[in-house]
């Protein structure tokens, strides 16, 4: 799909609404820009707070008019400035619940494929026969110790009387 139709269908947003909603990949990206936009329009604030507090002090008591409009301007600044540095904390918040949330998401398929092939595994398997095998095992682990045994015992040739 072209750019031009995508923009004139409305990108992939109708995609999103035929699925259901966004993928965690679509809403992190745009949780991603809006902490980048809130985050230049912080840095504009600082400066404008800065700029304000500059005018107040150039204007000081020559004229106390003009530094209390800088301060009120600045005070405004600072305003809105806490209110980004909220709305950025809960942005932040819900981008990490996403991510940890398409982390699980991850996990948990990985886990279910893991358990089906196990299960494709453990089809030929049959507990019977296993346990026909362990017993076989342990009996011939038995032998080898007792072969084991009768070699490494030290022989005592005529050092043992028989009464």
């Amino acid at each position: 799909m072209s750019k031009i139709s995508k923009f004139f269908k409305g990108g992939g947003s109708a995609a999103s609404k035929r699925r259901g909603g966004p993928s965690p990949q679509e809403a992190l990206a745009r949780l991603r820009e809006t902490e980048e936009m809130l985050s230049k329009k912080q840095e504009y604030l600082e400066t404008r707070i800065e700029r304000e507090l500059a005018v107040a002090r150039q204007h000081g008591t020559k004229n106390k008019r003009a530094a209390l409009q800088a301060l009120k301007r600045k005070k405004r600044y600072e305003k809105q400035l806490n209110q980004i540095d909220g709305t950025l904390s809960t942005i932040e918040f819900q981008r990490e619940a996403l991510e940890n949330s398409h982390t699980n998401t991850e996990v948990l398929k990985n886990m279910g494929y893991a358990a089906q092939a196990m299960k494709k595994v453990h089809e030929n398997m049959d507990l019977n026969k296993i346990d026909d095998l362990m017993q076989d095992i342990t009996e011939q682990q038995d032998v080898a110790q007792e072969i084991s045994d009768a070699i490494s015992n030290r022989a005592t040739f005529g050092d043992e009387f028989d009464e």
